[in-house]
């Protein structure tokens, strides 16, 4: 097997100077159990400091054979903070992530912050982070209060990410509908992140939100949050209920089916599923030009998903291609 370079695009991190700011101040009513838990998160060892020590990074990347890293905010990031206070956090923090790249090009890149509910000022720090901040894209950590991307105030967020060519790295997070998810830790990475951020996904495509902006870039997680597996079912139920006005909701009309929009709009990461079984469906799915490799540093293990891209059954161009090629592309990494 040919020793391709190894580049993980979901991996993340936190800065002093965010925690400081970040965890005096007051956030969305609804979003108490999440940021209750991240305050907790990243104030404990050992995961303070994994966030934190990006030379300690650096170190297990050595260890494990990890070129670089696509670093990204701890999520929920900004998103349960008043307007105002998120866009300052994000402006702040891109300047921050932004040095961090500057000063090691080569073993770093970077997803911007910004704050979905300050539209307009999320797309000006999106121009900025793809222009003179010289980032690689954005992160947008699923629904803002409960809102999502394809509805109409979001407009020149994704207007913005389309014309600077910034992919939208589109990260799970609790469930919107909080309460159905609560009970048995269903709320978490267990069920709720995938069963919200394929609800974010489904809404984009079958609004037609990615007819009106066909050039956007979306990356999911977690071998694309289940959606690969449903693709088939998901067209066929699609197709009879435009043909039957069988939808309980009105349906835009689509210019392409919902898998073909999928596989034209969105990469799917391998972050935390390290399933031979699930890669290959993935891979028959959507094919390894679309999944890119990736660990979810600091919450799964960096040597265990590296060994996992070493040795999963791939041909060579497969694994070229999900370990470097697809990332250098998609978030324009050399």
């Amino acid at each position: 097997m040919a020793d391709h370079r190894v580049i993980a695009v979901e991996e993340h991190f936190t800065t002093r100077a965010f925690l400081e700011r970040a965890h005096g101040l007051d956030f969305a009513p609804g979003d108490r159990t999440e940021v209750e838990l991240t305050r907790a998160v990243e104030s404990l060892e050992p995961t303070r400091s994994r966030l934190l020590d990006l030379d300690a990074r650096l170190a297990a990347m050595d260890a494990a054979g990890q070129d670089m890293a696509l670093l990204s905010l701890n999520p929920p990031g900004v998103q349960p903070y008043a307007p105002a206070d998120a866009a300052g956090l994000a402006r702040d923090f891109n300047d921050e992530l932004a040095q961090i790249v500057r000063d090691r090009p080569s073993r770093f890149g970077g997803l911007a912050t910004v704050a979905p509910q300050a539209p307009e000022e999320a797309a000006a720090e999106i121009e900025r982070a793809m222009g003179p901040l010289g980032l690689h894209g954005i992160m947008i950590n699923s629904h803002t209060r409960g809102h999502y991307l394809d509805e109409p105030q979001f407009a020149p967020l994704l207007a913005a990410a389309e014309a600077h060519h910034a992919p939208v790295y589109l990260h799970p997070r609790v469930p919107s509908m909080l309460d159905q998810y609560s009970p048995y830790g269903m709320s978490g990475a267990i069920w709720g992140y995938a069963a919200e951020a394929s609800l974010h996904a489904m809404r984009l495509i079958l609004s037609g939100t990615l007819d009106r902006h066909p050039g956007l870039s979306i990356i999911l997680g977690h071998l694309g949050e289940g959606i690969p597996y449903y693709l088939k079912r998901i067209d066929n139920r699609h197709a009879f209920a435009a043909r039957t006005q069988g939808a309980a909701t009105t349906m835009p009309r689509l210019e392409l089916a919902p898998s073909d929009c999928f596989r034209r709009n969105f990469t799917i990461t391998t972050s935390g599923i390290d399933d031979p079984d699930a890669l290959d469906l993935a891979l028959r799915a959507v094919g390894d030009t679309n999944i890119m490799f990736a660990i979810d540093t600091p919450y799964e293990d960096t040597a265990q998903s590296v060994a996992f891209l070493r040795t999963a059954p791939l041909t060579d161009t497969q694994r070229a291609n999900i370990s470097h090629n697809n990332a250098e592309r998609v978030f324009g990494l050399t």
